[in-house]
C-alpha cells in the first residue's frame, strides 16, 4: 500500500486478517521453533481455504504464483489427512510444514514446484537434513521421482501421488 501512496494502520490489517480467518477464508498457521520445541507468538503464516477464492482475490494466477498454489494445496491435504500443521523455523531457514498427530506422530514436509537443478535440491533437501531427529521427512513436488534415493532418509513424493494416496 505504501508503494501506491496509501497508508493503513497495522491494527486494521490484523483485524481484516482476523475477520478472514473467522469467515474460514484463511487459515492461520503458527510458526514452530524446531530446535527450541516451542510455538512462536509472532510471524504466523496464512493459507487459503479455497484456491479459487485466493485466485479471485489476487486477480487470477500470476506468473510466479504456482509455488504458492502448490504449497497451499499441500497444506490443505495435510489438514485433510488429520495433521495439526505448523510452519517450522530453523536457525538458518524454514521448513514448510511440521505436522503432528495425537500420539506423538510427526512428519516434516517441504513443498516445491519443480526440482530442476542442484541449487533447488540443496534448498529443499538441505533444510530437512538440518533437522537431527528420526521423524519422517518428505519433499513433495511436480518433478517426476528423482533417480537417486536420498541417503539421509528423505523421501521425494510426486504431488499427484501425495494427493491421491497420502503419505
Amino acid at each position: 500500500m505504501k508503494s501506491q501512496g496509501e497508508s493503513i494502520a497495522s491494527a486494521a490489517i490484523i483485524n481484516y486478517i482476523s475477520f478472514l480467518c473467522e469467515a474460514y477464508i484463511l487459515h492461520k498457521v503458527n510458526r514452530y521453533d524446531i530446535h527450541g520445541k516451542r510455538i512462536f507468538e509472532t510471524n504466523d503464516k496464512f493459507y487459503f481455504e479455497d484456491n479459487g477464492i485466493r485466485n479471485a482475490i489476487a486477480g487470477g494466477i500470476r506468473e510466479g504464483d504456482i509455488e504458492k498454489v502448490i504449497e497451499n494445496i499441500i497444506y490443505q491435504n495435510l489438514i485433510r489427512l488429520g495433521y495439526q500443521v505448523y510452519v517450522g523455523q530453523l536457525q538458518a531457514g524454514e521448513i514448510d510444514f511440521v505436522c503432528t498427530k495425537p500420539g506423538g506422530e510427526r512428519i516434516y514436509v517441504q513443498a516445491s514446484y519443480i526440482i530442476a537443478d542442484d541449487a533447488t535440491i540443496e534448498r529443499e533437501f538441505g533444510n530437512l537434513r538440518a533437522i537431527k531427529d528420526n521423524y519422517p521427512k518428505y519433499v513433495i513436488s511436480m518433478t517426476p521421482l528423482l533417480t537417486k534415493n536420498d541417503d539421509d532418509g528423505i523421501t521425494h513424493l510426486h504431488l499427484r501421488k501425495f494427493l491421491t494416496e497420502g503419505i
